[in-house]
């Protein structure tokens, strides 16, 4: 009975990881499309919108921007209030977002939704991997955890153009911002509040002299693969 129990009990924790891990990996995979998917629209878009080259190619940079200049405060606001905490808030954010760029009217609208987007990117991107680093205890668990996390973003990295060819064609520009809603739907559906919170987010504050910096929760890579997607 209790080998019985005990199995039990592990087959539910693997279900838990699985689905914290299906969480994260779902909103990390909206972040990473959006640095790709747009670039297909904007000819469709300058029809739209009546925008100039100038003006798509803040639609484009508005995003990466403030991704890249919000990832590392971001990742502090993470160690501070808890990496579960950031990533609802970031998928929330990023969500609403790719609704207002959907149903933006006009250009500089346009652009606003689109850093907000980039805002709510900087708080998934280290949030999810703090999450996925810590569902794991044993060491085999976490790298494939993380390596299945990292091929997600290469997956919607490469799908990106094609994904945005087809909905453009088929539905118009705004569809590639309209994609998320489902997405992000999906993966507040998929039982964010199983994902554990990372060691040591029970204590906020300044990381105290000694102490081990943000960077050790893993919000390093992602830093360095946004850059190279927005490159």
């Amino acid at each position: 009975m209790l080998a019985r129990r005990a199995t039990t009990d592990r087959a539910g924790g693997d279900r838990r990881r699985t689905a914290a891990v299906l969480t994260v990996c779902l909103g990390y995979f909206m972040v990473i499309l959006d640095t790709t998917v747009v670039n297909i629209a904007l000819p469709d878009l300058r029809r739209s919108l009546g925008a100039d080259v100038a003006g798509l190619a803040w639609v484009v940079d508005g995003y990466t921007l403030a991704l890249a200049a919000l990832l590392l405060p971001a990742g502090g606001l993470g160690d501070r209030v808890g990496a579960r905490r950031t990533f609802l808030a970031g998928l929330a954010g990023f969500t609403a977002a790719s609704a207002a760029c959907a149903a933006a009217a006009s250009l500089p609208l346009l652009v606003a939704a689109r850093v907000a987007q980039g805002l709510g990117a900087a708080l998934l991107i280290p949030s999810s991997l703090a999450l996925v680093h810590a569902t794991f205890g044993d060491r085999a668990g976490r790298a494939r955890a993380i390596g299945a996390w990292g091929a997600v973003g290469g997956v919607a990295a490469a799908a990106g153009p094609v994904a945005g060819g087809l909905l453009v064609g088929w539905l118009g520009w705004r569809s590639v911002f309209l994609v998320n809603l489902p997405v992000g739907a999906a993966a507040a559906a998929s039982r964010p509040g199983s994902c554990p919170p990372p060691a040591g987010a029970a204590a906020p504050g300044p990381t105290r002299p000694g102490a081990a910096p943000a960077t050790t929760v893993g919000w390093r890579p992602p830093l360095e693969a946004a850059g190279r997607f927005a490159g």
